[in-house]
Parts: structure tokens; C-alpha cells; sequence
């Protein structure tokens, strides 16, 4: 029997959830009119520096923006290279495009869809001086052999965990930190779809570097420490007051929203393990993962006819990312003809993302369940 309103993400849900802390820490902010620069922006940025165990925490305007000051504050130069995964979301290749900066593509891996030592290295030339391991879909890229790396060829990293917050990755020596405290930087978006997402648009930088931190802070308010004093060239990237309320609210509650995935994750493992041409989500032995998405890959001719039977019975799926980097029109290169990435173009033709937040019941997942073993055992 089909199931009404099932969500890709339920927003309003989760927000009925908190709704009383929420709206007071809102109308926190309306009585304060502190809405620039305000007490919860402090607040909150104390905050996810003790959860995240990093020194200091930068709010900015968005997730696109954190990258951006984070090269900026690296101090790259114009035709410098930077190693990007060919299969990834758009924002981090723009950013150094902007700046002059050069993308340059690696091969992820199959598994876990994430950057790898050995595809960073075979992407290495005498200009790369940074790279970007990004945690996708909720957990850590393998970062002892990409820091080993990084190290050996004095190059900057920069961790992407906007899908990864609450991640952990182990060391070889079973040390344990959170996702993007292992690099020289770490981004975060607050889209409301993330795992700690606001009501509009945020985003932020963690790092244990004082200095890096004090140049982040200053490129991110028009490069001044003092005001009026533009001591560095910068931009105007702030996280509203409002936003960061009710992020302060939601934060206190992430691990249990993580979890909340985890027991959907696994719920979905059951229900899909014996269906043919459906792989599931990898869990790698290095990395917890907060399952920002619950991504299978099906077979490659059966991918597009699935999500529209899935449509068809009233269940949202979404494809990410349904083209490879270097096949995107404004990024394309006569350098980079269709092969050049072979894990990357596969995932693209079969990667399926299916419904994924901390509302989802498990009667709904058995509904999905039963409609794609369905389909893939009629074809």
C-alpha cells in the first residue's frame, strides 16, 4: 500500500521536535536586535569548537564561502593547482576557479566515493600545493596516507565535512578525531538539508591553527582586525544571529540526530542486502559515518528506471552527482576526455540516493524496501 507524503528530508518535522527551544532562542534574537554579529554567533562558535575539539571556529555566509576563505587564507597564487575529487558537488572547483586557482581531478574511490592517497599522487605535478579531501555522504576519506602525502610534498589540506559533521576518523595508532580537524582547515555548510543545518544559509571553518584562524577571521570581515583598519584584502561573509540560534539549539542535539541516521542506515541494510544489482553504502573500518545520505549504486541500466518507479509510487531519490567534474560544461577540458576518471563516470550512471533524515519511520523505509525489490526483481 502506498505511503503519503514520504520526504527526502523532513524539515518540519524535526523542527516540531525543538520547536520550543528553537523559537525562544529566535525570540531571543528579536528582543537583543543583535542580529549581526550577535551573542549566539559566539555562542555557537564556542560551542562547535568543543564539540569538533578544535582550537577555533570562523563562521561565514555559507558553505561555498568557507572554501573560499580558506584558499584565500592559504595564500595561493594565481595558476597554483589544488587536487579536487572528480566526483563531487560543484562548489569547491568554483571557488578556485574565482581565485585563479587551478582544479586540478583525481579519482575517488569505489567504496567509499572519496579521495584516495593513490589517486591524489597519480594527479601530482610541480604546481599542486593543496588538496581536498572531501567526506563525502557522511564519512571521513582514508586521511593517514593523504596526510602522509600532503606532508611529503608540502601541500595544504583543506577537509570538506559539510556532509560529515560528528564523523570520526581512527588513526593507524588508534588516535580519534573528528572530521576536518586532521587538516590545515576544515569547511562546513548549515544548508538546512545538513546534518546540523540552519533555517537559511550558513557555514564555517575549523582549525587548530592560531594563525590561520586570525587570517580567516579577517578575510571574512573585510580583512580587518581593527575597524577600519583593512589590513588584508577580504570579503563580507557573516553567519546571522539568527541562524546561529538555531544552530546553537540544534547542535546539543546532533548526535542523537546522527544516530537517528545510523538506525535508518542500518534498517535499510536489512531491508536491501539480498536484493540483485544493489550495492549498499560501504562503512569504512577508519571512518564512523553520520549517513548525511544512504547512497546504493545500481546496476547501470536499471539506475534511471528505478528512481522513476520510485517516483511513480510516491518515494523521492535524488542522484548525486549525475555528471563527473570533469564532464561538466564550464569545467571541461580537451585534457580530460570521457575515461579519464573511471570510478567517478560509473558512479555518476549509478549512484541512487534515497530518503534520509532523522524523522524517517520504519514504516516508511519498508515501503521503500518492498518497491525496490520489487522492481529489481521484475527486470
Amino acid at each position: 500500500m502506498k505511503i503519503a507524503s514520504i520526504q527526502m528530508v523532513d524539515l518540519h518535522g524535526q523542527y516540531l521536535r525543538l520547536k520550543a527551544d528553537i523559537d525562544a532562542a529566535i525570540q531571543q534574537c528579536l528582543d537583543q536586535t543583535d542580529f549581526i554579529n550577535g551573542s549566539f554567533v559566539r555562542q555557537f562558535q564556542q560551542d562547535l569548537a568543543a564539540y569538533l575539539q578544535a582550537e577555533r571556529v570562523i563562521t561565514c555566509g555559507n558553505g561555498t564561502d568557507a572554501l573560499q576563505l580558506a584558499f584565500m587564507a592559504l595564500s595561493l597564487q594565481p595558476g597554483d593547482e589544488v587536487l579536487v575529487p572528480a566526483f563531487n558537488y560543484v562548489a569547491t572547483a568554483e571557488v578556485l576557479m574565482l581565485l585563479g586557482l587551478v582544479p586540478v581531478w583525481a579519482d575517488v574511490d569505489p567504496d567509499t566515493f572519496t579521495l584516495t592517497a593513490e589517486t591524489a599522487e597519480r594527479a601530482l605535478t610541480n604546481r599542486t600545493r593543496a588538496l581536498v579531501p572531501v567526506h563525502l555522504f557522511g564519512q571521513c576519506a582514508d586521511m593517514d596516507p593523504l596526510l602522509r602525502l600532503a606532508s611529503a610534498h608540502n601541500l595544504f589540506v583543506v577537509e570538506d565535512l559539510a556532509q560529515a559533521i560528528g564523523s570520526t576518523y581512527t588513526s593507524a595508532d588508534q588516535t580519534v578525531k573528528m572530521a576536518g580537524t586532521l587538516g590545515d582547515a576544515g569547511s562546513l555548510s548549515f544548508f538546512p538539508s545538513k546534518n546540523l543545518g540552519c533555517y537559511g544559509d550558513g557555514g564555517a571553518l575549523c582549525t587548530n591553527d592560531p594563525e590561520l584562524a586570525d587570517r580567516l577571521q579577517m578575510i571574512a570581515n573585510h580583512g580587518q582586525r581593527v575597524k577600519y583598519k583593512h589590513e588584508l584584502v577580504g570579503v563580507n561573509s557573516r553567519l546571522d544571529t539568527i541562524q546561529a540560534a538555531v544552530l546553537t539549539v540544534k547542535l546539543r542535539h546532533l548526535n542523537e540526530f546522527n544516530q537517528h541516521r545510523q538506525l535508518a542506515a542500518s534498517r535499510y541494510d536489512s531491508l536491501l542486502s539480498a536484493i540483485p544489482g544493489i550495492k549498499l553504502p560501504a562503512r569504512a573500518p577508519y571512518s564512523t559515518h553520520v549517513f548525511h545520505q544512504y547512497t546504493i549504486r545500481v546496476a547501470d541500466d536499471k539506475r534511471d528506471g528505478l528512481q522513476r518507479y520510485l517516483r511513480e509510487q510516491g518515494i523521492p531519490s535524488m542522484i548525486y552527482y549525475p555528471m563527473a567534474m570533469h564532464q561538466q560544461p564550464a569545467y571541461a577540458s580537451s585534457k580530460s576526455p570521457a575515461g579519464s576518471f573511471p570510478v567517478a563516470e560509473a558512479l555518476c550512471r549509478q549512484v541512487l540516493s534515497l530518503p534520509m533524515h532523522t524523522e524517517l519511520t520504519q514504516r516508511e523505509q519498508e515501503y521503500i524496501g518492498s518497491v525496490i525489490a520489487d522492481y529489481m526483481h521484475k527486470r
